[in-house]
């Protein structure tokens, strides 16, 4: 027997070890070029240890002195699922703020708690799942149906805003050092994904290439070009291919096309669905070896280590496919410095102090403020006098919420505000401050706080819906649509007790509307005199609403979306044809319009340049605009710049191309700048299979919101 095992062990051993022997380990040389040192790394792993590096539970190479590493982490508003960290508005509600700059400096932030959690955890040897370098955020999908749910974790429909917060975004979380990333980032779904959330395992989204292109892939053609490091692939089919194995998405735009250098990492189980519930594979390994031929890089999942392997042995795939797949991993982990002596790293001091400090406490805040709208303000009953209103109520199921605060996909912290301790803290103990919960979400009938409502000068009402009734499949575990809505209305139990609210006291109401998409408001406008909708505003909300109220900062938030009417008005919710959906292509009277938001201040435009016309396809439309508060406060306005297209079939409505947030002193005036590239005008020709630009007379429009142009000018292109 003895002589048996040392044939045996002899025979197999130079087969299994041969190129891991004697490991050069000149992957650990920082002084050599990136490429050559992820060859070197590659060439002193087996087989066996790359395909084990395949999947997001990476084990620890010990004989090469290498950690074990879990790549999933999240950060869509601050890092999330890893104990103490700064809880920013939700994704929606960021998107609100029209402030791609403050969007920078939350990202930059995000990533500052998330080098310093990695560097604590790792100095205790700690190697857990979300408290990695590698981001599974922004989600960029199009928020093209409120219906969807998991909508809140976008930046809203607009292509355009999509893709400037997101890029905003992404160069915060992977900063600006030359040689090392400060942590990854990664554009998501990829592609063509927003509900129903039901059938997102199996859905076959059918969509055609000018709706592809000009829509659904223009946000993560942007971030590409940014220098995002990741893209996930998305759980749907798009046109039959799953997005997974999608040569057309994955091979032929995304590396082929556009020549992505980052990573592809596939969506949790997304491997699984190709055979077990799309059923276009008949077995785990046919997958394994479409996905990696496709151009998928790392599986959330185990099916590539499970089945790879067997995958080269049925000649499926080959060791050198393997390197292709594993080397886009590798070179991340390179570029957030894994391979380089502690010494190098520039966020190596990262620690606790970096976590929820007094800095980043005071940007949420200030996202917070920015991420408000502003919808109704009756007799400008807002802000609040404090020298006039001396007893409040702050009533409603969501006033002391902490779901209302945080959204989906959020982060915990010891400092968090709801809405009751914000506006107590405001007005001070001098003054009268009463809370009650007022209703549930299901009682029509029952109703708390009314008595005590009449008594106060002013009632504060915060409504609305939280994560459990929307958002993604499984998460929103009350949520009657599986995470999706199924109606655009307020709860009816918050409806009626809006009105007997308004029954039984004559002092003003003030509306506060937490949600994660539009609601109709129309149930309870007649009934109260202010309505500020807040999102899921993270943990600063309750301080952010106050600020607002009181007038502290005049409110400045803008809608992403666009606030219908009725479901009834839009086509079919698995309809994924843009025509009908969104302000670019939706014709009918709306709640609010896309771009919607008052302030407490009256900003006026005038043209300081027009735009002139254009006769060469690389120029840009340039123009600047004064824009003069008038008004009796200090705010910041957001110029929108719309253009209005050519009278052809399939152009949009109008389309926003242009955007600044700007703060402006009263009585002060600014000149704000624009520049438009004309290749920003071009339209996806189907019978060329190509981007077109459309000669013809073009409107360049600065309006207050899509509803509502202020500016105009017409142009000639040719």
């Amino acid at each position: 027997m003895k002589k048996l095992f040392f044939i045996f062990g002899l025979s197999l051993g130079p087969v299994i070890f041969a190129n891991a022997q004697q490991p050069s380990q000149n992957f650990r040389n920082p002084t050599l070029p990136l490429q050559r040192r992820v060859n070197d790394l590659l060439k002193d792993l087996t087989l066996k240890e790359k395909i084990s590096l395949l999947g997001f539970r990476n084990p620890p190479i010990e004989r090469l002195d290498i950690p074990a590493y879990n790549w999933w982490n999240e950060g869509l508003h601050g890092v999330a699922r890893a104990g103490e960290a700064t809880v920013f508005p939700q994704a929606i509600g960021m998107a609100a703020s029209f402030n791609n700059d403050l969007m920078y400096q939350v990202a930059d932030a995000v990533s500052t708690e998330a080098r310093a959690k990695y560097n604590l955890a790792v100095s205790k040897d700690r190697r857990l799942q979300y408290m990695g370098l590698t981001f599974w955020s922004p989600n960029i999908n199009i928020f093209r149906d409120p219906r969807w749910g998991r909508g809140q974790e976008t930046y809203g429909e607009d292509p355009f805003l999509t893709a400037t917060m997101g890029t905003a975004f992404v160069k915060g979380i992977q900063g600006n050092d030359k040689h090392y990333l400060k942590a990854s980032a990664c554009a998501k779904h990829f592609a063509v994904h927003s509900g129903p959330e039901a059938g997102r395992h199996t859905f076959n989204t059918i969509v055609d290439e000018k709706d592809l292109r000009e829509t659904y892939l223009y946000a993560f053609k942007k971030l590409v070009d940014a220098g995002v490091e990741s893209v996930m692939c998305a759980y749907n089919r798009v046109n039959g291919e799953p997005c997974c194995s999608s040569h057309t998405l994955l091979h032929n735009i995304l590396h082929n096309e556009w020549h992505f250098k980052g990573h592809v990492v596939t969506d949790c189980g997304a491997l699984d669905d190709i055979w077990l519930r799309h059923k276009v594979m008949p077995n785990p390994v046919d997958v394994a070896a479409a996905a990696i031929k496709a151009g998928v890089n790392l599986n959330c999942g185990s099916l590539l280590q499970e089945d790879a392997m067997k995958a080269i042995q049925q000649n499926l795939l080959t060791e050198s496919d393997i390197d292709s797949a594993l080397a886009p991993d590798l070179r991340t982990q390179f570029k957030l410095g894994f391979y380089d002596p502690r010494s190098m790293n520039p966020f190596k001091n990262y620690g606790a102090d970096s976590v929820a400090n007094a800095y980043h406490v005071e940007l949420a805040r200030k996202m917070a403020q920015q991420s408000m709208v502003l919808l109704k303000n009756k007799d400008h009953l807002l802000p609040l006098d404090k020298n006039k209103y001396n007893a409040y109520m702050v009533i409603g199921p969501n006033a002391a919420s902490m779901d209302a605060l945080l959204g989906n996909y959020h982060g915990v912290s010891g400092n968090t505000v709801n809405f009751v301790e914000g506006i107590t803290k405001a007005v001070g103990p001098g003054e009268r401050v009463e809370y009650d919960e007022g209703c549930n979400y299901t009682d029509t009938t029952h109703f708390g706080g009314i008595w005590a409502a009449s008594n106060a000068d002013v009632t504060i009402a915060v409504i609305g819906l939280t994560p459990v009734y929307e958002g993604e499949e499984g998460d929103a575990f009350l949520s009657p649509g599986g995470g999706d809505r199924l109606s655009l209305q307020l709860p009816a139990s918050q409806v009626a007790f809006i009105k007997a609210l308004r029954k039984g006291t004559k002092t003003p109401i003030v509306a506060v509307i937490t949600a994660g998409s539009d609601l109709d408001i129309s149930s309870i406008d007649p009934y109260v005199d202010a309505i500020i909708y807040a999102w899921y505003p993270g943990q600063q909300g309750g301080n952010a609403l106050a600020d607002i109220l009181f007038g502290k900062v005049a409110p400045s938030g803008k809608l992403p979306v666009t606030f219908y009417k009725s479901f009834d008005d839009l086509p079919a919710y698995d309809n994924y044809a843009m025509k009908g959906r969104t302000y670019r292509y939706f014709t009918k009277p709306v709640e609010y319009p896309f771009g919607f938001g008052l302030s407490y201040t009256n900003f006026k435009d005038t043209w300081k340049k027009e735009p002139n016309d254009i006769n060469n396809g690389q120029d840009n439309i340039s123009f600047e605009i004064n824009i003069s508060n008038n008004g009796g406060f200090d705010g910041y306005d957001v110029p929108e710049v719309y253009i209005k297209y050519p009278d052809l079939p399939r152009m949009p409505v109008e389309e926003l191309k242009g955007f600044q947030k700007v703060f402006i002193e009263k009585g002060k005036t600014k000149t704000v700048k624009f520049s438009i590239p004309v290749s920003e005008l071009k339209k996806w020709d189907l019978t060329e299979g190509n981007w077109k630009l459309y000669p013809g007379k073009y409107q360049v429009c600065v309006g207050k919101n899509a509803d509502e142009m202020i500016l105009e000018k017409t142009i000639d292109i040719k």
